[in-house]
C-alpha cells in the first residue's frame, strides 16, 4: 500500500465529504475514525474513489501510512475532543509534522495549541472551512492560520480542493496561530446577521403584507438575479417554494419558529466586545435566536400584550434596498472586528483577500463581496468599508429605504432587531459630534474618571461640586 499525502481523522458528514473531495482530485488519503466500524461502510460507499483512500483501524497504522513530513487533518468536535486527540497522536509524530484542526474551534484554543506544539517542533494549523457538506465535498472556502512552513506544505493540496471563483481557488493563508479560525468565526457572525435580516424581511412580507410563502419565494428568486444575489437568498427562495409532503402545506408553516445555534455567532460578539468594538447587527441576530427558543413565553405574551399588525405599506423595492443597506452594514461591522483582531494579535490580515475567498464555496458567498473586495483593494478612507466611495454611494441610495422599512415595522409592532441595529450603527457613525460627552461628565461626577477637553491634551475634572 502506497503512503498517503494527507490523513483525515473523523469520518462524520464533513470528514467523509472532504476525504472524497481529496480523492476525486487524485490525492491519496489515509482515513480512520474513532469507531472503526464506520471505516468499512465509508469505503464501501466511496465507489471508484476508494482507489485513492487508505483505510486504517488503529491510530498507529494511520500515522505510519502517511508521507513524511506528515499532515494529519482532524474533523472532529472542537474543545476537549481535540485536546485528547493531540495528546494521543503527538507521541506518534516527528518534528516537522503538521496537525490541522478543520472544525469550528475557539481561536484562543488554537493559539494555545499552536504554541504548545511549536515547543515540540510540530506545526498546528487552525483551518476555518465553510460551505457545509456540499462545500467539503465539491469545494469549500478555506481560511488557514499557521506557520509559513505549514502553508508551503498544504498549499498545493488545498488549492486543488478549494472552491473556485473566476478560476481562482478560495483558500488563503491569513496569518499565524489562530488567524484562520478567527476569520471563520467572524464569517459565521456575518452569516448570523445575514440570515436574521433575511428572516426579518420575510416576516414583514408574510405578517405585515400578508403574502403567502410561494409569492415571497418568487420575490426572492427575482432578488437572486440582481445585486442581492447570494447563496442565502437562493436557498431561501427554494425554502419558500417547498411543500410539506405530509400535509401539503408550505414547508415553512410546519417548522417550529425556534432557531438553534452552535456558538460561533456568540463568539464573534464576545470577541468584538473584548476588542472594544461593536458588532451590533450580529449581536441582534444572536439575541433573536435566543428569544426564538422561548416560544411558550412568546405565545403567552402575544395573548397578553398583543401581536404585530397587518397592513404595512411597503414596496418590494423598498424591502430589497433596505436589505441591501443592512447587509452592507453587517459586513462592515464584521470587517471592523477583523481589523481590530489583526492589530491585537499582529496577524496582518488581508481584508481584500478574505472577501475574495468568501466569494465561492462558503455560506455567505454573494455578489456584494465583489464590491467589498474592490473597496479594500482601493484602500477606503480610514480603513472603513462604509467610507469607500462606491459603498458610501450605494448606502446613500439604499439607507432611505432602510429608514422607511424600520419605521413602518416599528410603527406596526414588527420585530426587526438586526435591521434596526444596522440603521442605528450607521446613524451613530455619521455623527461627528455625538452625546458621549454627557456620559463622560456623569462618570466624572460619580467616579472622578476625568475627561478630555476639546482641542486640549491631558485629563480634566468638572466643577461639579464647587
Amino acid at each position: 500500500m502506497t503512503t498517503a499525502q494527507i490523513g483525515i481523522y473523523g469520518l462524520g458528514t464533513m470528514g467523509s465529504a472532504l476525504a472524497l473531495n481529496l480523492a476525486e482530485q487524485g490525492i491519496d488519503v489515509a482515513v480512520t475514525n474513532r469507531e472503526p466500524e464506520r471505516i468499512a461502510q465509508f469505503m464501501e460507499d466511496s465507489g471508484d474513489l476508494s482507489a485513492h483512500l487508505r483505510p486504517h483501524e488503529t491510530l498507529a497504522d494511520f500515522v505510519a501510512g502517511l508521507q513524511v513530513p506528515r499532515v494529519v487533518l482532524f474533523m472532529i468536535p472542537s474543545g476537549q475532543p481535540m485536546d485528547e486527540m493531540i495528546e494521543w497522536i503527538v507521541p506518534l509524530l516527528d518534528r516537522g509534522d503538521t496537525i490541522i484542526d478543520a472544525g469550528n474551534a475557539d481561536f484562543h484554543d488554537t493559539r494555545r495549541r499552536a504554541a504548545a506544539l511549536a515547543e515540540q517542533e510540530l506545526h498546528f494549523v487552525g483551518m476555518g472551512m465553510s460551505g457545509g457538506e456540499q462545500g467539503a465535498r465539491h469545494g469549500p472556502s478555506m481560511m488557514v492560520g499557521g506557520s509559513d512552513h505549514s502553508w508551503r506544505q498544504l498549499s498545493p493540496i488545498l488549492r486543488r480542493i478549494a472552491a473556485r471563483f473566476n478560476d481562482q481557488p478560495c483558500v488563503a493563508h491569513l496569518g499565524r496561530d489562530g488567524a484562520g479560525h478567527f476569520v471563520k468565526t467572524v464569517h459565521n457572525g456575518i452569516e448570523y446577521a445575514d440570515m436574521q435580516m433575511i428572516s426579518e424581511v420575510y416576516g414583514l412580507m408574510r405578517n405585515g403584507l400578508g403574502r403567502p410563502p410561494h409569492e415571497i419565494g418568487d420575490v426572492f428568486d427575482g432578488w437572486n438575479d440582481g445585486p442581492l444575489a447570494s447563496y442565502l437568498i437562493e436557498i431561501t427562495a427554494r425554502i419558500l417554494h417547498s411543500i410539506d409532503p405530509e400535509t401539503g402545506h408550505p414547508m415553512l408553516d410546519v417548522i417550529k419558529d425556534s432557531a438553534g445555534q452552535k456558538g460561533t455567532g456568540r463568539w464573534t460578539v464576545i470577541e468584538a466586545l473584548r476588542l472594544g468594538q461593536s458588532a451590533s447587527t450580529i449581536e441582534a441576530a444572536v439575541g433573536a435566536r435566543s428569544w426564538s427558543s422561548e416560544k411558550d413565553t412568546r405565545q403567552i405574551a402575544e395573548e397578553t400584550l398583543g401581536g404585530a399588525r397587518l397592513g404595512l405599506d411597503l414596496s418590494v423595492q423598498s424591502l430589497a434596498d433596505a436589505l441591501m443597506a443592512a447587509r452592507i452594514l453587517a459586513h462592515a461591522q464584521g470587517f471592523r472586528v477583523l481589523t481590530a483582531a489583526s492589530r491585537e494579535h499582529d496577524w496582518q490580515l488581508d481584508l481584500a483577500r478574505i472577501a475574495e475567498i468568501w466569494r465561492a464555496g462558503c455560506i455567505i458567498r454573494s455578489a456584494l463581496l465583489d464590491d467589498v473586495a474592490a473597496a479594500f483593494h482601493a484602500g477606503p478612507r480610514a480603513g472603513e468599508l462604509i467610507l469607500a466611495p462606491a459603498v458610501a454611494e450605494r448606502l446613500a441610495l439604499c439607507v432611505p429605504a432602510l429608514r422607511e422599512v424600520v419605521s413602518a415595522a416599528v410603527h406596526s409592532g414588527h420585530a426587526v432587531p438586526a435591521l434596526s441595529a444596522a440603521l442605528a450603527w450607521y446613524d451613530t457613525m455619521r455623527q461627528g459630534y455625538g452625546t458621549a460627552n454627557v456620559i463622560q461628565a456623569q462618570r466624572d461626577v460619580f467616579g472622578r474618571h476625568g475627561f478630555e477637553r476639546l482641542g486640549q491634551g491631558g485629563e480634566f475634572h468638572g466643577p461639579w461640586w464647587d
